[in-house]
């Protein structure tokens, strides 16, 4: 099992910055990928970014790629997304989650444990 916690969201302005962080406990974190989701209301949840389990390679969707930078510290079994420039489309609950897989997929079936979510609000 593994258990994932988010934090760091919050309401800020178009053009501004938030950091998002997931605590992740149960498993040896290092043992897995890593990935964002977001949804917003009315909408599927999508991927926006993913991160390998010893973090070179990353993947990202194209509408947040050049804006978010998604990072892990093994030593501290947190994930982060550093998210700059923000568009009020950006407006959504984020989600951090764990496949049972190496590198990051873009298929939301494909990830096995989630968090319980962050709001993130950009207001124009």
């Amino acid at each position: 099992q593994v258990q994932l916690v988010e934090s760091g969201g919050g309401l800020v302005q178009a053009g501004g910055s938030l950091r998002l962080s997931c605590a992740a406990s149960g498993r040896t974190f290092s043992d897995f990928a890593m990935g964002w989701f977001r949804q917003a209301p009315g909408k599927e949840r999508e991927f926006i970014a993913g991160i390998s389990r010893i973090g070179t390679t990353t993947l990202y969707a194209d509408s947040v790629k050049g804006r978010f930078t998604i990072s892990r510290d093994s030593a501290k079994n947190t994930l982060f997304l550093q998210m700059n420039s923000l568009k009020p489309e950006d407006t959504a609950v984020y989600y951090c989650a764990a496949p049972l897989k190496t590198f990051p997929v873009r298929d939301t079936a494909a990830y096995n444990y989630w968090g319980q979510g962050t709001q993130v609000t950009v207001s124009s």
